[in-house]
């Protein structure tokens, strides 16, 4: 198979690494909360629109056209997760994804059936089971965080499901943290007593290719524009429950999985887009081969070149004096995405002052409230630097020289 691409190659197919701030190239550290988007994804979007645009299941060429670009995205998307193309639903996010698959489940539920939630989680991994538990009776059960090694206590686990637990909602990685979770474990837990899985997959699937199979859930969710393409949610469910559930639809929509969970006109051009990301992903390792072992070379190399990027980043953050570092170190699983406090300083005041540098990064709680609750950071924030697959080695020196810039003069 071939090599995959260098790091100077990818960047050439990223027009937004041409923007400068200040007279410096931009570097873009903000890819936890959304990657930039190569060439090749924008132009799958603007072909979509410009040459193929309509709506579905109709007779003409154009609408038909469509049909064949949303069931090849299905396609990619069942390569992507290690699943079948009737189990990929397509939304708008994974929070509203999330929301919607909750409604349906819950209506199957009764009051005092539980859900076991987690305290690393983002909050769209919460929420839609809060909503349930004041809407329907359903009991929450929290899953602790350990704040000596960042992880989920998944020891405790089974002392949390009981014979009414219906549900682990629980997260792959931390996206506030970089914390990768044992997702296999604590499915093997919960099945064991007969409850279902729901995974939010978001953080975890720019860094890692998911395999439903070996992580052995029922639901899957991410978003694609955590992996360089445009603002959509994926759904990978097991067929059986996507065809037995009652899915919150209109009566003359399609009642057959996937597309019953597809409510209303779907973004067809974000969905290609989506499709084209993925493609995009597997064609650095060359344009031969089936999609999956193509990707599975990418993810593998990619892998490799964020853990030496996120060990350097560690260790320069680690030498400026007043910055504590949250989440595990390298060499524990986890993703190249870290979270830091720099003195007194308020997450905001040190995200504005490393735009002088050229440099953006996020910083608040990221929606992992709880996480920030837990660390007593809910009004301070964290800031949040995350790798990509365009960083270079460069622009983690500039960034860290930065940091320290803003600590010497505070």
């Amino acid at each position: 198979m071939s090599e995959v691409q260098s790091v100077s190659a990818i960047r050439a197919e990223f027009a937004a690494l041409e923007r400068r701030h200040l007279g410096t190239p931009v570097a873009y550290f903000d890819g936890p909360g959304g990657t930039q988007v190569p060439r090749a994804v924008v132009q799958a979007i603007t072909d979509y629109l410009t040459n193929h645009n309509a709506n579905t299941h109709w007779l003409y060429p154009s609408s038909i056209e469509t049909d064949a670009l949303l069931s090849a995205a299905r396609e990619t998307y069942a390569a992507f997760f290690n699943g079948a193309a009737s189990e990929v639903v397509f939304g708008n996010n994974m929070t509203t994804l999330t929301f919607h698959m909750a409604r349906a489940l819950g209506r199957g539920w009764q009051a005092g059936d539980e859900v076991v939630v987690t305290e690393l989680d983002h909050h769209a991994n919460l929420a839609p089971w809060q909503a349930l538990a004041r809407e329907r009776g359903i009991v929450l059960r929290m899953l602790p965080l350990d704040l000596e090694t960042f992880r989920l206590r998944l020891d405790l686990l089974p002392g949390l499901i009981n014979s009414r637990t219906k549900l682990v909602a629980i997260g792959a990685a931390s996206n506030a943290l970089g914390t990768i979770t044992d997702v296999a474990e604590a499915a093997r837990i919960a099945h064991a007593a007969g409850a279902l899985v729901y995974v939010d997959g978001v953080h975890y699937s720019p860094h890692v290719l998911p395999d439903v199979q070996a992580l052995g859930c029922d639901f899957f969710v991410c978003s694609s524009y955590k992996f360089f393409g445009p603002h959509a949610g994926i759904l990978w469910g097991r067929r059986e429950l996507l065809e037995s559930l009652d899915a919150p639809k209109l009566e003359p929509a399609p009642d057959t999985a996937p597309e019953r969970f597809e409510t209303g006109t779907q973004n067809h051009e974000g969905i290609v887009g989506a499709a084209a990301a993925v493609q995009w992903l597997a064609s650095l390792a060359g344009n031969v081969g089936a999609l999956r072992p193509r990707l599975e070379r990418t993810y593998q190399v990619l892998h490799e070149r964020e853990a030496e990027l996120f060990q350097r980043l560690w260790d320069g953050l680690g030498g400026v004096p007043g910055l504590v570092r949250y989440g595990p170190p390298p060499g524990i699983p986890r993703t190249a995405t870290i979270a830091f406090t720099l003195k007194d300083i308020p997450s905001a005041d040190v995200a504005a002052q490393l735009v002088d540098d050229a440099c953006f990064v996020s910083n608040g709680d990221f929606y992992a409230t709880t996480v920030a609750r837990r660390l007593k950071l809910e009004s301070a924030g964290l800031v949040r630097i995350g790798a990509a697959c365009y960083t270079t080695a460069d622009e983690i020196d500039r960034v860290v020289s930065g940091v320290a810039r803003i600590g010497a003069h505070h």
